[in-house]
């Protein structure tokens, strides 16, 4: 069972940036897709960002450059580069891991919280 950490979550005053990361417990290798969600208060859970094995890039239009989504498969370590950071940007951020054998993995979720 692959456990997936995230990091890198705080509070950033609009126009700043993050780094989030999501540590697996084991090989990324094996993952089809591997992205992130978010979801703010009283809302739904939405995709913010996707990477697939090949290194093709997704993103939601209202990050798209403002985000940036990485996979290091050598450190089973994704990344979400977050910059110019918006208060609508706030949300509970969730990685997220598609192994088209072995499911669908979520992470515990890291608070980004972006205020002056």
């Amino acid at each position: 069972q692959v456990q997936l950490v995230e990091s890198g979550g705080g509070l950033v005053q609009p126009g700043g940036s993050l780094r989030l990361s999501c540590a697996a417990s084991g090989s990324i290798f094996g993952f089809y897709r591997m992205g992130w969600y978010r979801q703010a208060p009283g809302k739904q859970r939405e995709l913010v960002a996707t990477v697939l094995s090949g290194g093709s890039t997704n993103y939601t239009n209202s990050v798209k450059g403002r985000f940036t989504i990485s996979r290091d498969d050598a450190k089973n370590t994704v990344y979400l580069q977050m910059n110019s950071l918006k208060p609508e940007d706030t949300a509970v951020y969730y990685c997220n891991a598609v192994n088209l054998r072995t499911g669908i993995y979520w992470g515990q979720g890291t608070q980004v919280t972006v205020s002056s």
